[in-house]
């Protein structure tokens, strides 16, 4: 019988440069959804810090992202609970140039606190470039996790079907995508066209990727502050499932900060396979595909 996994997706408003106070906010979420019987939380990517890439404080504070790192491990173990901490972005210096370098990465924390896997951000928006470095090349890894194989992506990540395609071909089943995603990302053209375009995008693009994958999409995003405020941030955090889309009562259709807590039934994910037979098609030896560099999309871990 495929098992039910209780996640809490945590649509967490990140305030500018506010670590401490954005930490506090969000322990107080995951320990809300561990009292809840949640296996796992999640939330949105730059949720310690916003994106301000720019401000001074920026750089001090990038250089803080492992004492935040183990917090959250020291959250997990002491709540039981798994929790993918958004992203963190970490300052590093390049061991040849010597010069300073962002990264922008995910990471899987069980529920004892120790790190299963780790995901820097390949796909950059195209603002991000100037300030973060890519993995460029570097595979995408499925990670064991006590939720089953996981992989892990990153907000622009979901434009690109390679990349849950890779994943897929290794054996992921729920591919996990904390978020920074705003209403404003779309040009001047697009809005004036429809000014909800970028909406239309996630809810349309996180369905599509869960029914041609056959497996679960945890998309987490910010959200913006609670009340009668005209918000920039999309929002709209969801579990997305084959069969039955959206899931997320108190988040999918929102704009605002908060926290839904989704059973996510991996029956769904293994119904889906046996009808469509994505994976298994994937899987075979004459399968008909390629990457672009000419090697061919073929894994065994299906």
């Amino acid at each position: 019988m495929a098992p039910t996994y209780k996640i809490a997706i945590i649509q967490l408003h990140p305030k500018p440069m506010q670590i401490k106070f954005n930490y506090s906010r969000a322990a107080s979420f995951i320990k809300d959804a561990a009292s809840k019987g949640a296996h796992l939380a999640v939330l949105p990517e730059y949720h310690l810090t916003n994106w301000v890439p720019d401000d001074p404080q920026a750089s001090n504070i990038y250089g803080q992202w492992e004492i935040y790192l183990n917090k959250y491990r020291a959250l997990a173990k002491e709540q039981s609970i798994c929790i993918v901490p958004g992203t963190i972005i970490e300052r590093h210096e390049d061991p040849e140039t010597k010069k300073q370098k962002l990264l922008n990465v995910a990471y899987f924390i069980d529920n004892k606190g120790e790190i299963l896997g780790r995901y820097q951000k390949k796909n950059l928006w195209h603002p991000e470039r100037p300030y973060l470095t890519s993995s460029t090349h570097e595979p995408h890894e499925v990670i064991e996790t006590p939720i089953g194989p996981v992989g892990l992506l990153i907000c622009w990540d979901l434009a690109f079907p390679e990349a849950f395609r890779e994943l897929i071909l290794a054996g992921a089943k729920i591919i996990i995508i904390p978020t920074f995603w705003t209403l404003s990302d779309c040009s001047p053209y697009g809005l004036a066209v429809n000014p909800r375009s970028e909406a239309l995008f996630l809810e349309s693009t996180s369905t599509a990727r869960t029914f041609e994958n056959t497996c679960a999409v945890v998309f987490v995003n910010a959200g913006g502050r609670v009340g009668p405020f005209k918000s920039n941030y999309a929002g709209m955090s969801r579990v997305a499932v084959p069969f039955l889309g959206a899931l997320g009562d108190e988040t999918k259709d929102s704009t605002e900060e908060g926290m839904s807590i989704v059973d996510l039934d991996m029956r769904h994910v293994e119904e889906a396979e046996a009808n469509y037979k994505v994976r298994a098609d994937l899987a075979r030896k004459d399968w008909h595909y390629v990457y672009p560099r000419g090697e061919k999309m073929g894994h065994t871990k299906l």
